[in-house]
């Protein structure tokens, strides 16, 4: 049984960010096959600062608050460069728990989510 601390409880129970912006530039969605987890990235980019954030999931506790807390670090203004620096290690990381390997993937579905928007976007110029 896997036990989660409070930092993935407390994002779980209150996510932040979880809705659909109004004009996203960037959307992706992501889905792991071996557990069902389906989670949604939303993006609004402005000269190269995300200047929102937002997530959908239908998803585990662990995925639902690493996407909670990257659309947390995003939304403040990082820039497209950094967003694409964050490392899977610093997702798991701030989630404060003591994670199964097993479950890694499940916290770092919303980053590749956003690794491919933001890379698509790059790629439209």
């Amino acid at each position: 049984m896997t036990t989660y601390g409070a930092m993935v409880l407390e994002h779980f129970r209150r996510p932040r960010n979880q809705r659909r912006l109004e004009a996203p530039t960037v959307a992706r969605e992501a889905y792991n096959p071996l557990c069902g987890d389906r989670v949604r990235v939303e993006l609004v980019v402005a000269e190269d600062a995300i200047t929102a954030a937002a997530f959908t999931a239908n998803a585990c506790a662990i995925c639902t608050a690493s996407a909670s807390l990257l659309t947390e670090r995003l939304a403040g203004g990082a820039s497209v460069s950094e967003a694409l620096a964050i490392a899977d290690d610093d997702v798991i990381a701030a989630l404060e728990s003591d994670l199964p390997e097993g479950r890694r993937a499940c916290a770092t579905l919303p980053l590749n989510a956003m690794r491919q928007g933001l890379t698509e976007l790059r790629a439209r110029g």
